[in-house]
């Protein structure tokens, strides 16, 4: 109904705009290895009648004038350089189609034969060349266009194979059974702190981004053996990119959705200049309901900014700067959890109070020193807040009636970063790349953290500094046409404890024919502790406290994987890849127990384990299949399978599973496009998810009430299985193209068979029982975006 309602909102504007609405496309052609343009290449929009076609400028660009709008495909050819078949680019009344194309200088050149590259058919290759296996490109129109993603990267990133969500709450996610924990974020080739609402310290998500998609560029999720540039990272990394503002046009934007209501801003910042700026503001949409009148318990504030500003310096250097700000608060109080259906977040027996603030800011500069040299150096500062205030509500017997509350606990935690990055790229020839950098991180740091209830605990007060190094080469060659290797080394030196790791990384491509490829990689990566948990303060027999983890060292792991890629035809691909890692160095307890920082996950709260060493195992392998349809004929599909197995070994000796561990996940994702007309559509998008269950530490009930708190069976830590998980999500949306505006509408049914898929179980001392919170249930998501 509210569908019909809003699309029956524009249905009078549709008579006056029924001649075909038109489009600008335009964008840039650069040598991939060296950055120099690619002056003549021809750029043709395929199956345009009549040809719709041009050629590329002395500095590399082109235009396409009176492009129609809707879905178009575009070939881009150069002697001497291997052609590019860019696929199922959105053209919208509302704003110009703003493209940059990396060519790849082919392995012979001719000179009257242009040479076709053998996946020019596959629009999923990586932007980071040197990556040869487990790297999923993705594009900003993906996260809006699956069903459930609600336009966050991390929660599109789920439907890939070998990934799975932590819990519907939040957007950590899981790669290849690994923590999320040990997820790296990358910006613009910044390394940068966890880019969530609610995101603490030590973890990698939150239950709202703060990274606006609107913003996004083409980007790289990577899920294993990645290059040598990428390091602190064990499972995935995140290699984002913020696009441009357009440079010649201003433009506007304004949109409602789940992450809030936002307005945006880009342009030139004059008809003479090529300078731009690209800013948005975004403000939770429930924190302004909120504010008019529409109370609801545990209503989250959260606002973010972002600005990016692009200046070209003559004819080879260009100069950017972007900052992203945001900050959010929430409070849950026990009185008002409802224990009847158990709550995801909140709990009846404490009143939690939190306040996040994140920024990060980089200036950069970009230089083309030939034709075949390019290098680049950063300077960028961030600084994360988490201040946290518990308190123990107590009731009167046997009823829920609030007897008193007291303050439990508090923790401020301050981690500020300066960092400098620089890297030159070279391209020797058609065979060899090299590139090489490095980064260093001053990290500043204040952590306070203390129990207050029932006793005065101190567990965590330190303020201080620290540094850690990064140095890397990496080299790319081509043996023949076929084949590939992409080879590098990185160090790592952490100031705080001066511990050191190098790693090797090696990666081989074979293209057995025209539609198949067979790729194989080995890495050998590490990964620091999360900073919180060097500095807890261990009690020890004299009633003191001592630092006992801060000599931990680097948990590490050996990862190799073994894929086949295979265009079955003109749009669909088969990938089918295969994967052992072996973790060892892992911090685990000293004396014999279960627990070992790779059951770290997910979770709010900071990790206090005190008396760690690195003398923990485990690993992980498992096969992952992806089928994918690409958009076309007016419909696509996805589908990934994986299949996986997660074991830990901590200080007993007992190989344990996971709290990851679920054993296989399915996804399958479909969407269809309906043309009602010239100028408009409206889209049905699908998403299927089904995964085996998460392994828990069961609660002890007997303890639990003797203690009238949560007390784990340790000695059967992660020996019980949850029920497994499913949900399916269905995304209905209207697209109207007027001659200067878009407008786009749509109705996202979370979880629309209203599953309940277990989140967390915890005693409840008022009624003696072990309480169960589920995950979210049924959630229609509204959505409008207007570009003009």
């Amino acid at each position: 109904m509210a569908l019909s309602l809003l699309t029956a909102l524009f249905l009078p504007y549709t008579s006056s705009a029924q001649s075909s609405a038109t489009q600008t496309v335009r964008g840039k052609i650069t040598d991939a290895a060296s950055k120099a343009p690619v002056v003549g290449a021809t750029v043709v929009v395929v199956g345009s009648t009549p040809l719709n076609g041009t050629t590329t400028d002395a500095d590399g660009n082109f235009r396409l004038s009176g492009v129609s709008t809707g879905r178009i495909a575009l070939k881009i050819t150069f002697i001497g350089y291997e052609d590019i078949f860019a696929k199922d680019i959105i053209v919208n009344a509302g704003k110009e189609v703003v493209l940059d194309f990396p060519m790849t200088e082919s392995f012979t050149k001719l000179n009257e034969v242009t040479v076709s590259y053998k996946r020019s058919e596959d629009n999923k290759v990586a932007n980071n060349e040197m990556a040869t296996v487990s790297a999923r490109p993705f594009s900003p129109a993906e996260t809006l266009k699956y069903a459930g993603s609600l336009g966050d990267p991390s929660r599109m990133a789920a439907n890939f194979a070998g990934v799975s969500g932590a819990n519907d709450a939040r957007n950590d996610i899981v790669v290849r059974g690994n923590s999320p924990a040990s997820l790296l974020w990358r910006l613009d080739g910044v390394n940068i702190p966890n880019p969530n609402h609610f995101g603490s310290l030590g973890t990698s998500g939150g239950p709202v981004s703060m990274l606006n998609t609107n913003l996004l560029a083409k980007s790289d999720f990577l899920t294993g053996a990645f290059p040598a540039e990428y390091a602190n990272a064990l499972g995935s990394v995140f290699d984002l990119r913020l696009r441009k503002g357009n440079d010649e046009k201003h433009e506007f934007l304004t949109q409602i959705g789940f992450n809030g209501v936002e307005v945006g801003a880009e342009g030139p910042y004059s008809k003479k200049s090529k300078a731009s700026y690209l800013v948005n503001y975004r403000y939770s949409l429930f924190g302004l309901m909120s504010n008019i009148g529409f109370e609801i318990a545990g209503t989250p504030y959260y606002q973010d900014f972002t600005f990016k500003t692009d200046i070209p310096v003559e004819k080879k250097g260009n100069l950017s700067f972007w900052t992203i700000g945001g900050k959010s608060n929430v409070t849950f109080l026990g009185k008002d959890v409802d224990t009847e259906k158990g709550d995801a977040y909140g709990d009846e027996n404490n009143n939690t109070r939190v306040n996040f603030e994140s920024g990060v800011a980089a200036l950069s500069y970009e230089h083309r020193f030939s034709d075949k040299t390019y290098g680049k150096i950063t300077l960028s500062g961030s600084r994360s807040t988490q201040n946290f205030k518990g308190d123990t509500v107590l009731y009167k017997a046997g009823v829920k009636e609030v007897l008193q509350e007291i303050q439990n606990e508090e923790a401020l935690f301050t981690n500020e970063k300066l960092s400098v990055n620089a890297s030159v790229n070279h391209k020797i020839n058609a065979k060899n790349k090299l590139s090489g950098g490095f980064i260093v991180d001053l990290n500043r740091f204040d952590l306070l953290n203390r129990a207050l209830y029932p006793a005065v605990i101190s567990r965590r007060n330190t303020q201080g500094e620290t540094m850690l190094s990064q140095a890397y080469i990496q080299w790319k060659h081509r043996f023949s046409q076929n084949l590939t290797l992409n080879a590098g080394l990185t160090g790592l030196h952490y100031e705080l404890n001066n511990k050191n790791a190098v790693e090797p990384r090696l990666g081989l491509s074979y293209v057995l024919n025209e539609r198949s490829t067979l790729n194989l990689a080995y890495g050998l990566h590490s990964n620091l502790q999360p900073l919180l948990l060097y500095f807890y303060q261990s009690p020890n027999s004299n009633g003191g406290y001592s630092l006992s983890n801060k000599d931990l060292g680097f948990t590490r792991s050996h990862h190799i994987v073994l894929g086949y890629e295979r265009n079955l035809s003109e749009n669909i691909r088969l990938k089918v890849e295969t994967y052992y890692q072996s973790l060892f160095n892992v911090p685990v307890q000293s004396t014999p127990g279960f627990y070992s920082v790779l059951v770290e996950g997910a979770d709010f709260a900071p990790i206090d384990q005190g008396n760690l060493v690195n003398k923990g195992t485990g690993r992980n392998y498992g096969v992952e299949i992806t089928l994918e349809k690409y958009f076309s004929n007016n419909y696509y599909f996805l589908l990934t399978g994986s299949l996986f197995d997660s074991k830990y070994k901590g200080s007993d000796g007992i190989e344990r599973n996971t709290p990851f561990n679920g054993h296989f996940v399915l996804n399958a994702l479909a969407g269809k496009e309906i043309p009602l007309g010239q100028n408009s559509s409206l889209s049905i998008n699908w998403k299927l998810t089904t995964a085996g269950g998460r392994y828990v530490r069961p609660i002890n009930l007997g303890a639990s009430a003797d203690a009238q708190t949560t007390i784990y069976d340790d000695e059967s830590a992660f020996l019980q299985q949850q029920n497994g998980y499913f949900r399916t999500d269905l995304k209905i949306g209207y697209k109207l193209n007027r001659k200067h505006a878009t407008h786009e509408i749509a109705i996202d049914l979370q979880n629309f068979t209203n599953s309940q898929n277990i989140f967390q179980q915890a005693y409840n001392p008022r009624t003696n029982r072990i309480g169960t919170a589920y995950q979210q249930g049924f959630l229609p998501i509204p959505f409008y975006r207007l570009t003009f």
